[in-house]
């Protein structure tokens, strides 16, 4: 069998911080975002609350050339925001800022999220990393699914990162998980046997009105 061709891409999410306090910047001033797009373009964007920002790396044959370019989309960041007193911090949660204070970036799809999930969203004071993996093969892609989610709670166990919230000791290694999985339709999907039966699980949600489209589902994989 010919092998299906792999591309790798990373995203990451940050949150703004002042040098001084360490707070969260819960407003950043207007033209930061713009000087972050004049070093790094498009490859920076928006998060879904207006005190994060999410930079991501083009498609690449391989891990060291996607982790190059992050490391300069980082470093691009870092710089601009410290033009303004700011900070760039790869954090999971913030150990003391509270999300009470916090605003969401107005966009149609934000807005969508913001008014249609309540309290389980206005909590999303998160970030992570997100690696896409591009396979052109539809059953490969979903077979790797099925492989890739008995490892994952391994890898969360060697990447837990966000023990305090709200100036609290959870005593949780990742307290980022409760919160990302008071969303529905996240966590790990169920095993699939082949990409169409997928694709008649998104046609069944869609067709019933549960979700938009795929897009809409947030599995960990």
């Amino acid at each position: 069998m010919e092998r299906s061709s792999l591309t790798l891409g990373i995203e990451e999410e940050y949150l703004i911080v002042d040098r001084e306090t360490r707070d969260i910047v819960a407003e950043p001033e207007a033209g930061f975002l713009e000087d972050c797009r004049k070093a790094a373009g498009d490859q920076v964007t928006t998060e879904f609350l207006q005190c994060q920002v999410e930079v991501g790396t083009r498609p690449h044959p391989g891990v060291a050339e996607a982790v190059a370019e992050l490391r300069a989309l980082r470093a691009a960041v870092a710089a601009a925001a410290g033009e303004y007193g700011y900070a760039v911090i790869a954090a999971s949660t913030h150990p003391f800022a509270t999300w009470r204070r916090q605003s969401h970036t107005r966009k149609e799809r934000y807005d969508g999220l913001w008014n249609d999930m309540g309290a389980a969203a206005w909590r999303m004071l998160i970030c992570g990393m997100h690696i896409h993996a591009g396979i052109e093969d539809d059953d490969v892609r979903i077979d790797m699914m099925n492989q890739v989610s008995y490892f994952l709670p391994h890898m969360l166990a060697l990447s837990c990162s966000s023990p305090f919230w709200e100036g609290s000791d959870t005593q949780l290694a990742s307290y980022r998980l409760t919160v990302f999985d008071a969303l529905p339709r996240t966590g790990l999907p169920d095993r699939l046997d082949s990409f169409s039966e997928f694709r008649r699980l998104v046609d069944h949600l869609v067709a019933s009105q549960c979700i938009e489209d795929g897009t809409k589902l947030w599995w960990d994989v």
